[in-house]
């Protein structure tokens, strides 16, 4: 059903997708937030630093407008695994995102994801707009207050201690999915008394599912370095219950999205990939691939990141690449 008096078009501006997820395999995106608008500012993150560090809950996208692209999308025979929250900011930021949620299970019976770094998990509004979700994903990737801020650097406003109270709270009244994602970088937090500090803590929370991720894109900062799948899986089996080490892609088919400069220009705004990446999202071959992000780097739309150490180039929109090209040029200077 059309959400009042919608615009008709090709474009979106709030839906991105569908992609391969490593978490939700093919996954419709929903961004609900301005670029890097978010209430942590993590060494890690793959778009680069947080350029408005907030914990402000507002409109900050059109709802009305969202809704009528899910609408749309959904009018078009659209096809996912998963609707998902996410995008380059913190969705629970935006005042709105219960009902959009509400509005997709009205509307289909695709399972909502939603992908949270759990912050404001402490306001009781937000755990219960989070119910209506299939799957709600919370990070916790420090076991201590100093290791949070060294890792994530949230806004001072935020503690962990009351960020993973509202984990417990929300996991009493849940009846979904529940899942904790642990963000592992070297020198940082995969010493063992770290993780053990980490594995302690998610157990309270009882979440069903554990995932560990590292810096496997290019990092917000130069020095956030990635372990090794096989470090990490040495790792898994101190967490309850054993973590999953997630891989860089879990869907094993393409996207079934059509590839152009629009649909692949889209992804690389959320998600820098390598030509190898764009090629399995789109099921493409490497040289069609090659041609795209040939195009494109000429047109100044996307730029390389090249990654130090394993040789990999990622590809990324000049907004996020600018801004991680200039991170990392800063790092590598300092």
């Amino acid at each position: 059903m059309t959400h009042g008096a919608c615009k008709m078009g090709i474009d979106y501006r709030y839906l991105f997708g569908p992609v391969p997820s490593r978490r939700f395999g093919r996954s419709l995106g929903i961004d609900l937030t301005p670029f890097k608008t978010c209430s942590l500012d993590c060494i890690f993150c793959q778009l680069g630093r947080t350029t408005r560090l907030t914990t402000e809950r507002a409109e900050w996208v059109d709802t009305r407008a969202v809704l009528c692209e899910i609408d749309r999308w959904l009018a078009s025979g659209g096809v996912a695994d998963y609707v998902t929250l996410s995008g380059s900011g913190e969705p629970t930021l935006h005042n709105g995102f219960g009902a959009i949620i509400r509005h997709v299970r009205e509307q289909t019976d695709i399972p909502v994801a939603l992908l949270s770094n759990g912050t404001l998990f402490s306001h009781p509004a937000v755990r219960e707009a989070a119910l209506q979700a299939s799957v709600v994903k919370l990070s916790l990737s420090g076991g201590d207050q100093e290791t949070f801020q060294r890792i994530n650097r949230p806004h001072p406003d935020i503690h962990l201690d009351a960020m993973v109270e509202g984990y417990r709270a929300f996991r009493k009244a849940f009846r979904g999915r529940l899942v904790l994602e642990v963000f592992l970088v070297r020198g940082i937090n995969e010493q063992p008394e770290a993780v053990e500090k980490i594995a302690s803590l998610a157990a309270t929370v009882e979440a069903d599912e554990i995932h560990l991720n590292t810096a496997v894109r290019p990092p917000a900062e130069a020095y956030a370095l990635p372990l090794t799948r096989a470090e990490m899986e040495v790792l898994a089996p101190v967490f309850r219950p054993t973590a999953t080490v997630i891989a860089e892609f879990s869907a094993d088919r393409s996207s079934g999205v059509a590839a152009n400069e629009t649909t692949l220009l889209a992804m690389l705004r959320r998600r820098p990939c390598t030509a190898g990446q764009v090629a399995e999202v789109f099921g493409m071959h490497l040289n069609e691939v090659s041609k795209y992000l040939g195009k494109l780097t000429r047109t100044g739309q996307i730029a390389p990141l090249p990654r130090e150490g394993d040789g990999d180039v990622y590809f990324a929109a000049t907004g996020a690449a600018g801004d991680a090209a200039a991170t990392n040029e800063r790092n590598m200077n300092s």
